[in-house]
């Protein structure tokens, strides 16, 4: 144990945000995303949080996760056909509430799977909310 982080974030992904390096980018993807599959295919690392929802594991990595602010985006959400997913409005206040500077990109659902492929890890929550995946592009201390 250690103190001062969040127990929700396992000593593996611990270990990948802290190897991550500027301009990597992790994916923390909603039950429905073919994590496995993708992460095999694009050579993604795979880190399980089953049970645990993406608001939760969101609040805990931004703690410790500075954001890229030397791009045009820092996050990057999974658009639907129609609406916007509740879902957001608590990534939102998460984002805010962090500290850092937050440039979000909306993209279709397609798009998204381009852009997530290439991730330097997923994270496979267990959240059951539609299209709640986010990405965040890692910035420096």
């Amino acid at each position: 144990m250690l103190k001062g982080i969040d127990p929700i974030i396992s000593p593996q992904l611990l270990k990948i945000i802290d190897e991550m390096g500027h301009g990597d980018e992790i994916l923390l993807a909603d039950g429905n995303y073919p994590a496995e599959s993708a992460g095999k295919r694009n050579g993604s690392i795979v880190i399980r949080a089953d049970g645990i929802g993406i608001p939760a594991l969101l609040e805990a990595i931004m703690k410790l996760f500075p954001l890229d602010t030397y791009v045009d985006y820092n996050v990057v959400l999974m658009m639907p056909e129609k609406g916007e997913p509740d879902i957001w409005k608590k990534y939102d206040q998460i984002l805010k509430s962090s500290g850092e500077t937050v440039k979000i990109k909306k993209v279709p659902r397609l798009e998204f799977y381009d852009v997530a492929a290439k991730s330097y890890a997923i994270v496979a929550s267990g959240e059951r909310a539609l299209y709640a995946n986010v990405l965040l592009k890692k910035g420096v201390v």
